[in-house]
């Protein structure tokens, strides 16, 4: 009987004192140790969006399938979960295993496998790995692709796109590095950064690679980082970067380009898009490129947008059933909420707050 929670890779006291290149892998609540000022961002993050309860019996655990959960929104319809843990003394620790390479993706669970991703960075291979949910054991690696790595801010890694999956195909997205260095856009200090291409690939539960595909230029100062969303046949991901930014969508069958929406602005964010019914239609809605707008994700029409408040953004966006909520970014910070419908520029319309 399993019934504990937070699935969650940190690295361990022992990496951080001889730097070798290995992370652990921890199922229930995870808590850092010796590693906080290097790792809190990726400990924050996962201690806070990626839980995933098993509870017993395991027919009634909900699968944990992408960025922030089956919803999107970080929650969880477990219950009874454990408050309190301890990674040292292995209080409410089931398992722990030691994973290769590095990287800040969180894992996602479907049914009995775990997925998560990584990157060696002596041979700078890109992994998708995949665990038995129940033990902890390896059951395969997969080397997606092999690059160059990309310029990156320190905080980043490379590795840090959440997979996703429907329960028959793992969706993985990296990036793939040209070898041309191009001038750095949106920096206070002139420097050349690398180029590349966003490759998105898709397996199945055995580690079969079903298809690869390029689905676009991007180069950012700070790195990449570009977690796929599912919605009906798609998937989504945002390429929002500087240089000339877009919105693509895949087929999940097959990785054709289904369609690929320009973005106004070419400035980076790094904002996972929110899939909602509003009075029964989807909409995706995306914070970046200088603003927030909604589109239609079967098609990737955008139906409305709100201008600014800032001009990058990260934290994805919010609903609560009556309201977006969006925070950004840089140069200023900004939270807003925005009433979903509308059409075109709604910015004088439809933000119902702004701080």
């Amino acid at each position: 009987m399993l019934a504990f929670c937070n699935l969650g890779i940190i690295a361990t006291e022992q990496r951080a004192m001889n730097e070798r290149s290995t992370m652990s892998l921890h199922v229930g609540p995870v808590r850092a140790v010796g590693v906080w000022r290097s790792f809190r961002c990726l400990v924050v993050l996962l201690a806070v969006c990626c839980v995933s309860v098993v509870t017993a019996p395991a027919a009634r655990a909900e699968n944990w399938p992408c960025w922030r959960g089956p919803r999107g929104d970080g929650s969880s319809l477990e219950r009874n979960v454990p408050l309190h843990w301890d990674g040292r003394t292995g209080r409410h620790v089931v398992w722990k295993t030691a994973v290769p390479g590095e990287g800040h993706a969180s894992p996602i669970v479907w049914g009995e496998r775990l997925f998560t991703v990584s990157c060696l960075l002596e041979t700078k291979e890109r992994l998708l790995l995949c665990f038995d949910r129940r033990t902890g054991r390896l059951l395969w690696r997969r080397t997606v692709i092999t690059s160059p790595l990309e310029t990156k801010h320190p905080l980043n890694s490379y590795a840090s796109s959440t997979p996703a999956t429907d329960g028959q195909l793992v969706f993985v997205t990296f990036l793939e590095v040209s070898g041309e260095r191009v001038p750095a856009r949106n920096v206070s200090r002139p420097r050349e950064i690398t180029a590349g291409r966003i490759v998105v690939a898709a397996y199945d539960f055995d580690g079969n690679r079903k298809w690869i595909t390029r689905a676009g230029q991007f180069a950012s100062v700070h790195g990449f980082c570009s977690s796929p969303v599912l919605f009906e046949d798609l998937v989504i991901v945002n390429g929002d970067h500087d240089g000339d930014s877009y919105i693509v969508a895949l087929e999940k069958a097959t990785g054709r380009i289904v369609w690929k929406t320009p973005r106004e602005y070419k400035t980076r964010s790094y904002v996972v898009p929110l899939i909602r019914r509003i009075g029964g239609v989807p909409r995706l809605v995306l914070s970046g490129s200088k603003c927030v707008a909604a589109f239609d994700p079967r098609t990737g029409r955008r139906i409305w947008k709100v201008r600014g408040p800032t001009d990058q953004f990260v934290a994805s966006p919010l609903f609560d059933g009556r309201y977006f909520f969006i925070v950004g970014g840089f140069p200023t910070y900004h939270a807003m909420a925005i009433r979903p419908g509308g059409s075109g520029d709604v910015t004088d319309t439809h933000v119902a707050w702004h701080v």
